[in-house]
């Protein structure tokens, strides 16, 4: 039987973060512990709500997050915060499958629509890397908005 596994991020302004990585991936904000939130309610909102009723200090109320695949398939990822900038090229980053299933021009039409939309929310383009038969199809290498590597595949 295999493991579910957490992706951990470590960041400076976990919650900023994890709403970019929630509209890259299609995931969401969970509702805090116990509690419902409405239809359409912010659940960051939510969980400032929660955390401010609990007794967490302002200061402290920004030190992680979390987002979850709502169709429950895709591990959670969670973001903590930390004082250290990013200091080297990540030694495991994420694929972000853009383009699954799909070849040559009309694979590389859709990673650069998704890279234009992962820009405009934030990321940074680095490089493209043409198709190269037999084994490269064709990436985009990107950052998010704290300098985390991920690729568009």
């Amino acid at each position: 039987m295999g493991r579910h596994i957490q992706v951990t991020f470590d960041a400076h302004d976990p919650r900023a973060l994890s709403a970019f990585w929630a509209e890259a991936l299609g995931y969401v904000h969970p509702a805090p512990p116990g509690v419902d939130l409405p239809e359409g309610a912010d659940p960051l909102a939510g969980w400032e709500d929660f955390l401010a009723r609990i007794g967490v200090p302002p200061e402290l109320r920004n030190s992680r997050s979390a987002i979850e695949d709502p169709d429950g398939h895709g591990p959670r990822v969670f973001f903590q915060q930390v004082p250290e900038d990013k200091v080297a090229k990540n030694r495991v980053h994420l694929d972000v499958r853009a383009a699954p299933g799909l070849a040559g021009d009309e694979r590389m039409a859709a990673l650069e629509a998704e890279c234009a939309r992962l820009v405009a929310l934030g990321a940074t383009r680095v490089r493209r890397f043409e198709p190269a038969p037999p084994l490269g199809a064709g990436t985009i290498v990107l950052t998010d908005p704290e300098g985390n590597e991920f690729c568009l595949d």
